[in-house]
């Protein structure tokens, strides 16, 4: 069975943040967005549901963490080349993102990411002959 993988991210402005990541490329799905959550679509299989942070809260009864200064997780995606790794930082940045680390170039691996407007790391990677 083919699975779809949806990852739930609070965020405190959500016409700001879907503005952030459609200056990155991404589209959104209209059928699951609505005044408090933006269904963006990364591939066909995998999606982040960027939810005001109330909405988001009404799924978990633990308190949200800071994503500004603690790490909640780090979400990680593939590039089809080290230039679009350093071409999608370079757009985050531009689009009111930072960056976090230094990129790291593993030989058979690149790797450079950034923090959204609400602190969530994004690692982009290429790697060679990748699965």
């Amino acid at each position: 069975m083919s699975r779809k993988i949806f990852v739930n991210l609070p965020v405190e402005n959500l016409e700001a943040s879907l503005g952030f990541f459609r200056q990155l490329g991404f589209d959104f799905n209209p059928q699951f967005s609505n005044s408090t959550a933006g269904c963006m679509v990364v591939s066909d299989d995998i999606f982040v549901m960027l939810l005001k942070e109330a909405r988001f809260q009404t799924f978990t009864p633990k308190t949200l963490c800071n994503s500004h200064t603690h790490t909640e997780m780090l979400l990680c995606l593939s590039c089809d080349s080290h230039k679009e790794v350093n071409e999608m930082v370079a757009r985050a940045v531009a689009a009111g993102g930072t960056t976090y680390n230094d990129p790291q170039d593993h030989g058979f691996m690149y790797a450079h990411g950034f923090q959204d407007l609400d602190g969530h790391i994004w690692e982009l990677v290429y790697i060679e002959n990748i699965l």
